[in-house]
Parts: structure tokens; sequence; C-alpha cells
């Protein structure tokens, strides 16, 4: 391999296997000289690329963690695969996956060769996904545009669809994407309405960034998920949450979203009073699933959806034995 820059970019993508890498080794697969691969380490050294050389009759060269990240250089197989797990996660909301992964994947979707696009894509629609809570999906490309529109300050018009089923055409300024652990929903400044909206992102549909940039505003909490929880206060109402665990606050903590804490009353029980502005389906469905006994002192409408579902998944049981 003649082209430095080219071998100087495989040798990088090696090094950043995590292994150890042998100079005999790396100057066979780059077909070159070993005194060429340590003038390359040399050169990738000087960019800041932090290579560590071992000693020993078999030394060996590695990629240490740096003061900076280097550019990720992935094969086809690398891209595809991390490109459909960020789609799969973004587009159905997953606790934990936040806007820093949507970010990952506006960028990553955007260098992707049309090849690569085109096998993410049959990948994905050959998916079927688990969704959760009400059903409400987003798409990876509507979440990817907003995302890309957030970092580049980037105005722009989308449809939008109300809670009453009322459509309108929207331009705005975004300013975050928030992540409520089972729906997606943009902050930006409303052009139209002159004022700050929340607008739940499976919503949106054909977003378009218009290609104007502007400087964005000061939001006037100053943090985009308290805004967004407040906005969801007023929309649905909150709820004055009791829950008590039969289980340590540790345990429970691992299995709650992030807003939901609740206190150690025991070595073995723990209680959470929090004041929540989720659906009681939801509500009910994520305790349901916890793998853990408890008992829900409030709020009534949560107490009573639970015994309704109690009853239906009772009579679901009994028919089953029955019939068998």
């Amino acid at each position: 391999m003649t082209d430095t820059p080219a071998r100087l970019l495989h040798l990088l993508s090696l090094l950043q296997t995590p292994r150890e890498w042998p100079g005999s080794e790396l100057a066979e697969r780059l077909s070159v000289s070993p005194r060429t691969i340590r003038r390359d380490i040399d050169r990738l050294r000087d960019l800041g690329y932090p290579v560590e050389a071992t000693l020993g009759a078999v030394g060996g060269y590695r990629l240490v963690a740096g003061t900076a990240m280097p550019p990720l250089l992935l094969d086809d197989e690398e891209a595809v695969a991390i490109a459909v797990g960020l789609r799969a996660g973004a587009g159905h909301a997953i606790e934990g996956v936040d806007e820093a992964s949507v970010r990952a994947l506006a960028k990553l979707e955007q260098v992707l060769p049309a090849r690569l696009r085109h096998r993410v894509s049959v990948l994905q629609n050959a998916t079927i996904p688990l969704t959760r809570g009400d059903g409400a999906t987003v798409t990876p490309a509507t979440l990817t545009a907003l995302a890309g529109a957030v970092t580049g300050h980037e105005r722009l018009r989308f449809d939008y669809r109300a809670g009453d089923g009322t459509e309108s055409r929207r331009l705005v300024e975004p300013y975050r994407l928030v992540s409520t652990g089972y729906r997606w929903y943009l902050v930006a400044y409303d052009l139209g309405r002159e004022d700050w909206r929340t607008f739940r992102v499976d919503r949106v549909s054909e977003p378009f960034p218009t290609g104007a940039r502007f400087t964005p505003r000061e939001l006037p909490s100053g943090d985009a998920a308290a805004f967004t929880a407040r906005s969801m206060a007023r929309a649905q109402g909150e709820l004055d949450l009791d829950v008590e665990f039969s289980a340590p606050a540790d345990f429970v903590v691992a299995r709650l979203p992030s807003h939901l804490v609740p206190v150690a009353t025991g070595p073995d029980r723990c209680r959470l009073h929090a004041r929540v502005a989720d659906s009681v389906e939801w509500l009910a469905l994520r305790l349901a699933v916890m793998d853990v006994d408890f008992t829900v002192h409030g709020p009534e409408p949560l107490v009573a959806h639970l015994r309704r579902l109690s009853e239906r998944l009772a009579a679901a049981a009994t028919a089953t034995v029955t019939g068998s």
C-alpha cells in the first residue's frame, strides 16, 4: 500500500480494535516493511493519536485512551450494525437512549454510502419491534431530521397533529430533543405563535430543515427537561404517585426511569412519593413488569386501573387453563 494517507487510515482502523498488534503483523497487513510501520506510528503520534508501544522480543502497538477521541473508523458491517441498533433504539424511545444517541445516528447516516443506507433500511423494515406504552412510534428519519436541525441551529418546518386531531403547519427554531423514556418531545420556539412550545415527536410529520440559521434563544426555564415536564403536566394533569415496594431501594431504582427515585424504609422495603405527568396506563404497565411485589397507595385512578387490569389478566389465565 503506497498511498500514505490511505495507509495511515487503514493503520488507525486496525489500532482501534481492542488488542495489541505486533509490528510484523501490521507490516504484513499493510504490505509494507516494519520500518514503514514505525514511521507511520510516529506520524499518528504527531497527529495526536495516543499509540503505545510495548517492548520485548514480540513488541507491539495499541491505541490507548487519550485526551480526545480520534475519528472512529468502521468497516461496512460495523457501520450497518451500529446504524440499525441506533435506529431501533431511537425509534421507540427506549429508556437510556437519549438525544446524544440520536445525534450519533444523524451523523452516521449522513456519511453512510448509498449501498449501506439501503442495507440499513432493508434490515430495519424486516424487523418487528416490541413497542411499549401507548404504541406511539417515531420514525428514525424524523428524529434524525430534528436532531440535525437542533445541532445546526436551523429553522424547521413540519406538519403537526394536536391531541384533538387538529392539523397545522409549524415553523420553529428547534432547541432540544427530550426523551421521557417512552416518548420523544421537541422543545422549540414557535415563530407563528411567538412563544415556546413542546411537540410530541410521534405527531410530527414531513420535517423540512429550511436552511435558515438562527441564534438560539434562551429558554425561560433554562432546562429543556423541566420545561417538557411542566408542559406535560399542563396537558394531562399531574398525579401524586405513592407506591411501596417489597425490595431494597437500589434494586427498585435500577428498574425505574431516572426521575422516579424511591426512599428506603427498611432493609428490604422502599417507598416512592412523586408528582408525575404520566398516564395511569403507562404507570400500571411499568410497575407490572418490574418483577417485584408492590402496593399502590395512590392515586385512586391508578389503583382502579390496576384492579381492572388484574381482573382481565386473571380471567385470561383462567380461560387458558380451562381451554387446555
